[in-house]
């Protein structure tokens, strides 16, 4: 069955449950089809809902190179069974097989109206609240959840990530005795790179309870509760403006295309007329849906309710909120790379991750970063930072701003794991614990 899906000459080794095999016996990864349990998850469940279902569950497991894996798309872009090829598995199954079973407990459930704020707090709550630790060893000490930016002397992640903050801070302009708004502040390291970098009073808002426990203990650590505030609250209810610049780093993600206009003219009115915004997020190409699909593992697992708007529809609701989009610039590279090392980070501290948070959340996030990784690699995503000036106010004849940044040598202290660097490695990861 596996075979009349992906050929007989599969570059990845198969393993069943029953003893089959198929594949190179020095392949860079094995998939093992541990159970027939995963069978009825992807019968019951056709596509690719069914396969990630069955993969959260470890009733699959990807044993090496995921990325040797998740590049089979090639020749199953559409993971669909066949009416004969569903016909086959049923008799591998037996009937029993139509019993659907319960998904994993990780797969989100949301109610209410969509991007209403309970709602919008129950799908960031799903992703962010999962545990600090479990994050810290994913994204090394910097706790930076979005694209670093590499360049021809920052060549680890966290010199990058403190590249990438101070990129942004640079095109904000900001100067000391500024306010600046922090949009979706994650765990508080833009806000504290600001405050202490430019000397500016920053507002971090998120709609994470663990975000913002860990965001306040750091500020604290640092000394700097009389400069950076940390708040749980929905952006559309900030109203202490005006703001002089307003950071929003993969936060308009979470928004939705249908409200991306209003969410940009909220940030119009919280900020200054002589202001700065930086909009940092991921998008698609044009002509796709902005929407994830709702039978998707990314909607299930990963990011429910987001959408990855094109850049050029970015642009436009930016300037119909009065703004001029000043400066456009893609970093979808950049992104590939940084995925790259935080999936190396998981797997070099598979164990502990495990233990922290559990099982099916580790391979959730093998998955969706490897697979994120392959996607900006291939242009099929990719990330943009718009710049957007309030109308009519003067604006610079060129980037005022140093394009690479040059970070010291270990900005956020010392590294958790030896960095990945070359951006297209192939070898294959650690074997990761099954259970």
């Amino acid at each position: 069955m596996v075979a009349s899906l992906l050929g007989e000459d599969v570059p990845v080794a198969i393993h069943t449950y029953d003893g089959g095999r198929l594949g190179p016996p020095d392949a860079a990864a094995t998939v093992e089809i541990r159970s027939p349990d995963a069978l009825s998850r992807i019968l019951t469940a056709p596509g690719e809902l069914g396969f990630a279902r069955a993969y959260v569950a470890g009733d699959i497991e990807i044993v090496g190179d995921i990325y040797a894996v998740l590049e089979l798309r090639h020749r199953l872009p559409r993971p669909r069974l066949t009416p004969r090829q569903w016909l086959a598995a049923l008799r591998v199954a037996g009937p029993l097989a139509l019993r659907p079973l319960r998904p994993p407990p990780q797969e989100a459930r949301q109610s209410g109206r969509i991007h209403s704020p309970r709602r919008d707090a129950e799908c960031i709550s799903h992703h962010y609240d999962v545990s600090n630790e479990f994050y810290e060893m994913v994204l090394g000490p910097s706790m930076v959840y979005s694209c670093a930016l590499y360049g021809p002397e920052v060549d680890t992640l966290e010199r990058a990530q403190w590249a990438k903050l101070e990129l942004i801070c640079q095109k904000l302009a900001l100067k000391p005795g500024m306010r600046m708004l922090d949009v979706g502040c994650g765990w508080g390291t833009m806000a504290i790179h600001a405050a202490q970098n430019h000397g500016v009073d920053v507002l971090g808002v998120t709609l994470s309870l663990e975000q913002a426990r860990r965001a306040r203990e750091r500020v604290e650590a640092l000394g700097l509760a009389d400069q950076v505030e940390i708040r749980v609250q929905d952006y559309r209810s900030v109203v202490d403006a005006p703001f002089d610049a307003i950071s929003s780093v993969g936060m308009s993600e979470h928004v939705g295309p249908a409200e991306l206009a209003g969410y940009f003219e909220t940030l119009r009115r919280l900020l200054a007329d002589g202001g700065r915004l930086l909009n940092h997020a991921i998008n698609r190409p044009p002509g796709e849906d902005s929407e994830i699909g709702p039978r998707s593992f990314m909607a299930r697992y990963v990011f429910p309710d987001a959408a990855l708007v094109e850049v050029g529809k970015v642009v436009t609701s930016m300037q119909a909120a009065g703004f001029e989009a000043n400066h456009v610039e893609s970093l979808g590279r950049h992104y590939a790379r940084t995925l790259r090392q935080w999936v190396h980070n998981l797997e070099e501290n598979w164990d502990a991750c495990v233990a922290e948070a559990g099982p099916a959340r580790a391979r959730i996030w093998r998955l969706y970063m490897a697979g994120c990784a392959l996607g900006f690699e291939d242009a099929r995503i990719s990330i943009a930072q718009v710049l957007g000036i309030p109308r009519g106010v003067p604006q610079p004849v060129r980037p005022d701003w140093d394009a690479d940044p040059a970070p010291p040598e270990e900005p956020f202290g010392e590294r958790v794991v030896a960095d990945i660097r070359d951006p297209l490695r192939r070898a294959p990861g650690p074997r990761p614990s099954g259970d």
